[in-house]
């Protein structure tokens, strides 16, 4: 999978753009607040319909449009695919494939997928749990882009069911939601640990390969024991414990069960990586996940795309030439970098360079 054109319309600082990519590396240097990362993130928005830097829409149009557009020319298993999405503020967003217009913008799902690497995934160490959670989300609809509905649901019955919760409703009228809360989360709770099953030899691997002494293993830890990849296991562990904690509900007012509740573990030799990792050993575990994640859906056919945002500077010669090696197995890789002297010397790639809303093309 490659993308071929991208072009975007009132997408942050960019009241149009338009970029052909070649096969390969491509890498956007400039300054930062130059504009090379919102690049980086519409190719991301397009992939999960969400942007990993903020969490409503009203950022990424340009001041005073109602509108962004973004466009893609997406080949793959040789055919090729235009995708446009049309982010508004005001109302819900729009999508088109090939020209047709689609009933939701979750259709578009799977057309671009994208493993994305930046300097804030060090919170998938550090940062709460939140973190984690939309990790494994966004690769779950990455592998299965019909999850999207079952994830969006989910959070939508967990906040009806507090808004329930927090007036002291009636167990009657809080009944509908406790079925959806259990059924939504079984599914999502089984998906969740059976990618982490999946996931976790990925992630030994890679930061054994970074020259680390201690093991690193990923788990699931839950707020309900019991729980397995088998839904209908969950769907009875999760309907017990609701049960349990009814009382504490209505009394705090909000949902205590749940995949909303829950949190990757993440483990090197004795310790949680949280509190005990060193910055260096959190970067390596961070590389791990990401790097895991690609090698993950390459293994299960899929070519994703490979965008490292930002992160040669922070690196030292290991963990970068970690990074180096995957551009070598990734059909398409997208760099973004400040300073052209942080990307290694033998990195062969197609250079644009990135000044305020302007993007021009290098030599490579």
């Amino acid at each position: 999978m490659r993308i071929n054109k991208l072009a975007l319309t009132n997408f942050r600082s960019y009241p149009t753009l338009d970029i052909s990519f070649e096969p390969g590396v491509a890498t956007f240097i400039g300054d930062n607040g130059s504009g090379k990362t919102n690049i980086a993130e519409a190719l991301i928005y397009l992939a999960f319909l969400s942007s990993h830097r903020v969490s409503n829409n009203t950022p990424l149009v340009t001041l005073d449009a109602q509108q962004a557009i973004i466009r893609a020319e997406i080949e793959r298993d040789d055919r090729v695919l235009n995708v446009d999405l049309e982010i508004n503020i005001n109302k819900a967003n729009r999508a088109r494939l090939n020209g047709n217009p689609t009933r939701s913008q979750r259709e578009i799902l799977g057309a671009c997928q994208i493993v994305y690497f930046s300097p804030e995934d060090l919170d998938l160490v550090r940062g709460e749990p939140g973190t984690r959670r939309d990790f494994l989300d966004r690769l779950l609809i990455t592998r299965s882009p019909r999850l999207a509905g079952v994830i969006a649901d989910y959070e939508r019955t967990v906040k009806q069911r507090n808004a329930l919760l927090k007036t002291r409703s009636s167990q009657s009228a809080l009944v509908p939601w406790n079925e959806q809360l259990v059924n939504l989360g079984a599914q999502l709770t089984a998906e969740r640990i059976a990618l982490i099953d999946a996931l976790n030899p990925w992630v030994a691997k890679n930061y054994a390969h970074l020259n680390e002494v201690k093991p690193a293993s990923i788990a699931y830890k839950c707020s309900t024991e019991g729980v397995s990849a088998n839904v209908e296991n969950n769907v009875t562990a999760l309907t017990k414990r609701l049960e349990e904690v009814a009382y504490q509900e209505v009394e705090r007012g909000v949902s205590l069960i749940g995949p909303h509740r829950d949190d990757l573990h993440l483990q090197l030799g004795d310790f949680p990586a949280k509190g005990y990792a060193s910055h260096g050993e959190s970067w390596s575990m961070a590389i791990s996940l990401r790097i895991g994640s690609f090698n993950l859906l390459k293994s299960e056919g899929s070519e994703p795309i490979l965008i490292l945002d930002d992160v040669f500077a922070e690196l030292d010669t290991s963990r970068r030439l970690a990074l180096m090696s995957i551009t070598h197995i990734a059909e398409q890789t997208i760099i973004t970098a400040a300073v052209e002297s942080d990307l290694p010397a033998e990195l062969l790639t197609q250079k644009f360079y990135v000044t305020p809303g302007l993007v021009k093309k290098g030599k490579s």
